[in-house]
């Protein structure tokens, strides 16, 4: 049997509109950015390792309050009251003695200097370095791959001359040939010097770290400049500045952020890496410089060693990870 139709009216005797909130909710587009911040949500190890990250980040912001909060200090101390003058090791916790809840990471041998505070102020170095180091080669690689991309002819061809050149030139040479030029010419003023050594290995970083990002960028723009809604603001008389900031630096996005995200392990490892040579940063905490100095301890004070690998690693790995999904998140022929 069938069951008949019944038609609800309104007050007036007409039927009553038809709701389109289905059809919104079916059509609502989303971003690609919203799209890809969705697929970071899901991904469990993106989440995890922004986690870590955003941990690394706020031990750098506030290295002074939780140095405080722990109750120690990175300054020097009077050794004798911390070290043993026969065996240089500490008479206070690891590696002979038992933990220390005044210095949970142990002091350091033969200075007597707390192991925590020194690890603490070496991310903030670390990821201050990293992150202006990033900043600025990004910005310089981003603006001269847009104008190589997009002007093309003589542009193109001494801005990407200039980029190989750049690219067959070693890295550690010119970290090598920098540091005794700086020790000559300004090792007699002691602050000068410090501060010059830690803004002449961001100089150095940039210097060296800006060619991936022009070249890739010069690539993207290359393609982009061909499309029909570059075409058209060309056509209308749109400015190049115009065009390129408003109609093809919004479609950068994507590769930009990866970049950075994939840079900034990078830079962070080759601080600790040019500390170690002695080349890096002088008069500052480093993790870098405590491996030089811990590399001599190996044997009776491993823990010395492990505290500023486990950090660089960390902080290294996260920073891979995140950058791989955020890549991934951003590809749109993915479906992780």
């Amino acid at each position: 049997m069938t069951l008949p139709v019944v038609e609800v009216l309104s007050s007036d005797g007409s039927p009553p509109p038809a709701s389109d909130e289905p059809t919104k909710r079916s059509i609502a587009g989303r971003s690609p950015l919203r799209i890809a911040f969705d697929r970071l949500k899901r991904d469990p190890v993106a989440v995890v390792c922004f986690v870590v990250v955003l941990l690394f980040v706020l031990i750098a912001i506030f290295a002074g309050p939780l140095c405080a909060l722990f109750g120690v200090s990175p300054e020097p101390v009077l050794a004798s009251t911390r070290i043993d003058l026969v065996t240089g090791l500490p008479k206070i916790g690891p590696p002979n003695h038992g933990f220390d809840p005044n210095h949970p990471f142990g002091v350091a041998p033969a200075t007597g200097v707390d192991n925590l505070a020194v690890w603490i102020y070496g991310a903030r170095t670390s990821l201050y370095l990293a992150t202006v180091a990033t900043l600025l080669s990004t910005f310089i690689g981003v603006g001269l791959g847009l104008l190589a991309g997009f002007l093309g002819g003589k542009v193109d061809t001494v801005i990407s001359f200039v980029t190989d050149l750049f690219l067959t030139f070693p890295f550690i040479l010119g970290a090598l040939a920098v540091a005794p030029i700086l020790a000559d010419r300004f090792g007699t003023n002691i602050d000068l010097w410090q501060e010059l050594t830690f803004y002449s290995l961001i100089g150095i970083l940039v210097f060296f770290g800006w060619m991936g990002m022009a070249r890739l960028i010069r690539g993207e723009v290359l393609s982009l400049r061909e499309r029909e809604f570059v075409k058209a603001a060309r056509v209308m008389g749109v400015p190049t500045h115009r065009i390129l900031l408003r109609e093809i630096l919004p479609n950068l996005v994507a590769p930009i952020v990866v970049s950075i995200s994939l840079g900034l392990p990078a830079f962070v490892a080759a601080e600790a890496g040019l500390s170690y040579l002695g080349i890096g940063v002088v008069g500052r905490e480093s993790w870098g410089q405590t491996i030089d100095a811990a590399t001599k301890y190996w044997e009776t004070y491993p823990l010395y060693l492990w505290q500023p690998v486990i950090g660089i690693t960390v902080l290294v790995v996260a920073l891979n990870l995140l950058g791989d999904a955020i890549r991934d998140a951003l590809d749109p022929k993915t479906r992780r």
